[in-house]
């Protein structure tokens, strides 16, 4: 290999964000595996934030945190925002309960699962019957309208800052409440995008046309407003509740026809979701494209004064948020390292000092910070 080629391969193995921030997640798994964890409660104990009962004391700890957070955004000079799944529930996207028994009803009774997240792995008998719970999976959790302004109220807080969001959700909600998409990075995928499921090639393409069309074959009807809902009954004038009674009373159906099923323009393969659940994900241009921009971001973070801004984080993909937002804060002395999560806020105890926990609805702690 020569030199000019040598460097524009070393050049492009560095600007893949993913894999740097994959690294940086080992490293702090390495460094702080076996380390005693700090958790909000226990903080709250620790401090001297006033009140002498229990629920007082962790009122007044966590208003003493918003305070500070508050502050820290409006000293950062950069701020990394790392988004999970619990952020996206904190406004309103939730894949049981209500949600999931108005729109996946009918194939609740029919297969026996309680929620989308379920839904998505079933093994359907049928390509059409498969695609009408991914229509509907897909609608309702990326082209309707989050029921809370939760990201609109995060965007009101970070709007002036020097920004960056890296996200393992695939909802969009970050991009539809108005946030630069050039300082946008979704690491595994979006719902809005399907992709040859060989994969014969590393193109995406957008779903939106089909899924409306597999929508409306399906008898749903869609509102001015995005709203997905069910046609009237035509004897009795109501409209069902659920999709259940919608499908009892022959006014929804659970297929897709053929045509719609989608296929690969090249191969003619099945197509499936641009989901990172195993390799055969794609990796398009504007995948590469976000994962350089978020490297180049970081490298621009080095001495700085950093807010790692952590909302919503679980456990299922630490590697990617967490651990590396941990190993950055402890790599730079003039970083802070901020935790919101519902039960889950935590730090390494040895970075108690430059770390702030917060409990609760994600959604509520934003709100108030406004």
């Amino acid at each position: 290999m020569n030199s000019s080629l040598y460097e524009a391969f070393r050049q492009q193995r560095r600007a893949n964000g993913y894999e740097e921030t994959i690294q940086k997640g080992m490293a702090g798994l390495r460094h702080f595996q076996g380390r005693r964890l700090l958790m909000e409660e226990d903080a709250a104990e620790l401090a001297d934030a006033g009140g002498d009962a229990w629920p007082e004391k962790l009122t007044a700890y966590r208003n003493e945190q918003a305070g500070k957070l508050k502050e820290a955004i409006a000293k950062a000079e950069k701020v990394v925002i790392g988004a999970g799944a619990g952020l996206s529930t904190s406004a309103g996207y939730v894949y049981s309960g209500e949600r999931f028994q108005k729109y996946f009803s009918d194939f609740e009774k029919a297969h026996g699962f309680h929620d989308m997240y379920s839904g998505g792995f079933y093994r359907y008998s049928t390509p059409e019957e498969r695609w009408a719970f991914w229509s509907r999976n897909i609608y309702i959790n990326r082209y309707m309208d989050p029921p809370k302004p939760v990201y609109q109220d995060l965007l009101t807080l970070v709007k002036d800052k020097d920004y960056f969001v890296i996200t393992t959700n695939v909802d969009h909600c970050f991009q539809r409440a108005g946030f630069d998409k050039s300082r946008l990075f979704y690491t595994q995928g979006d719902y809005g995008l399907w992709q040859c499921s060989r994969p014969c090639h590393d193109n995406t393409y957008d779903n939106e046309e089909t899924v409306r069309e597999m929508l409306l074959s399906q008898g749903f009807t869609i509102a001015a407003d995005g709203e997905l809902a069910f046609q009237a009954d035509s004897i009795l004038g109501t409209i069902p509740e659920d999709a259940q009674q919608a499908f009892a009373a022959g006014l929804l159906k659970r297929t897709v026809p053929s045509d719609l099923v989608p296929r690969c323009p090249v191969c003619g393969e099945p197509m499936s979701m641009n989901l990172r659940a195993d390799d055969t994900f794609v990796e398009d241009q504007g995948w590469y494209a976000a994962s350089a921009a978020y490297a180049a971001f970081l490298r621009g973070c080095e001495g700085k004064r950093v807010l790692y801004l952590e909302l919503g984080v679980g456990g299922n993909t630490p590697m990617i948020i967490k651990y590396p937002f941990w190993a950055m804060t402890h790599e730079n002395d003039n970083a802070l390292y901020a935790c919101l999560n519902y039960d889950e806020a935590c730090c390494p105890e040895k970075l108690k000092d430059r770390s702030l926990l917060l409990g609760g609805d994600t959604g509520e702690v934003l709100r108030k910070l406004k």
